[in-house]
């Protein structure tokens, strides 16, 4: 009986590889020529151009759905300034962060300190209050003379992590110049939210979208357009089928103009057409990855939960659609199973809320005559998907 591993590489080594560059098929990847954004790119350089004349330019927001173009736009253009600045005596330094990927406001400051090179003993992991995070991260830009960029990706979430903890950093940040006397500081924020202004501070929206950018939705044509680009970079010749093409296109227009789904499902049907040893992409590899996706996108949104909500997810599932009160209740008991003190009741309600924002679950509310109002909350996904994803978690082990 052969090796099941050996076997496996037998087939990669002497099977054929239909993707010549992986790379050219990640999101990180600015190509030469952003087709579709012409207008977008041209309004975004002209926002960041008082750069060159030694001045600093006018913060600004971006807005458009995902897979619209946005930061891909945003990193070029400030790529190609950088490379200009750089020959001339005017230091700016390009700082970036996503706010989805960091938790904690206080992580998201760290990020930005040490891309202005704070090290850890100037600018701590841990320890400080937000204020003097920030009073260090102006002081090293006010020392080193330089003017700085911070793009803000998804600032949407930053809003979110400074609702709920109160703090005013995003107020602070539009109005860091006036703090600053040798260097500045420009803000370049990007949002999937196009009401993401209306909920701010009225205090930094004046500020905050001195200038703005909106990018449309790419319809199914533009993004065929753009797969067929890619595809000749990525793929061998002729290795994907015409009509796995045009279902890509198809499946990410369908949603809202998605060029970056499109990619990504060109990318992993390719990836599964290897697997199988087809020396062609077909529309029965385009449905498989699109089946893959969903998955994955559940399974990497549940992991990403700490582990209160993710308790609170598991009290839904074994409470099932039941009111806050009931799975409030089931939370309590969990917690007690794992050894955690438990959240308020309140504090649970508000978790509710945010995890619904998620689509894992969803809330209807119920009328109960004389007895007021309740919210029911049910899961969206599969119990199946839960358990699968969560028995890997050493804390909740025992109790999925």
């Amino acid at each position: 009986m052969s090796d099941p591993i050996d076997r496996l590489l037998d087939a990669a080594e002497s099977g054929k590889s239909i993707i010549k560059n992986r790379d050219i098929l990640h999101f990180t990847y600015i190509p030469d020529i952003i087709q579709h954004r012409t207008s977008e790119q041209e309004q975004v350089t002209q926002s960041l151009l008082p750069i060159l004349k030694h001045s600093r330019p006018s913060n600004l927001l971006v807005y458009g759905k995902p897979g619209t173009g946005k930061t891909l736009v945003v990193k070029k253009v400030i790529n190609k300034i950088q490379d200009r600045v750089e020959k001339s005596n005017f230091p700016i330094k390009l700082v970036y962060s996503n706010s989805k990927e960091e938790t904690t406001l206080y992580g998201l400051l760290v990020s930005f300190g040490r891309q202005l090179g704070l090290t850890d003993k100037e600018l701590p992991g841990t320890g400080l209050a937000i204020s003097e995070v920030f009073k260090r991260i102006l002081t090293s830009i006010d020392e080193s003379k330089i003017n700085a960029i911070f793009v803000i990706d998804e600032i949407d979430y930053l809003a979110q992590l400074i609702s709920k903890t109160g703090k005013d950093i995003l107020y602070q940040l539009t109005r860091a110049n006036e703090r600053l006397k040798q260097g500045s500081l420009t803000l370049v924020g990007i949002s999937n939210d196009l009401t993401f202004k209306e909920k701010l501070d009225p205090r930094v929206i004046s500020s905050l979208g001195e200038e703005e950018v909106v990018f449309t939705n790419y319809n199914v044509e533009q993004i065929k357009k753009i797969l067929e680009e890619r595809i000749k970079e990525a793929f061998i010749p002729n290795s994907v089928e015409e009509p796995a093409l045009n279902l890509c296109a198809a499946l990410a227009g369908g949603e809202h103009g998605d060029a970056r789904r499109a990619i990504d499902l060109i990318r992993v049907a390719g990836e599964i057409a290897e697997r199988q040893q087809s020396d062609k992409v077909t529309k029965e590899h385009v449905r498989e990855a699109s089946l893959k996706i969903e998955e994955n996108k559940e399974e990497t949104s549940l992991k990403s939960y700490p582990l209160h909500e993710k308790l609170v997810i598991l009290a839904i599932m074994k409470a099932g659609g039941s009111s806050t009160g009931e799975i409030y209740s089931s939370y309590k008991g969990l917690c007690k199973a794992v050894g955690r003190d438990e959240l308020t009741q309140r504090r649970i309600t508000q978790m509710l809320s945010e995890i619904e924002l998620s689509g894992i679950i969803t809330g209807r509310l119920i009328h109960q005559g004389i007895h007021g109002r309740t919210k029911k909350y049910k899961l969206t996904i599969s119990s199946e998907m839960i358990k699968k994803t969560f028995k890997d978690d050493l804390t909740l082990q025992d109790i999925v």
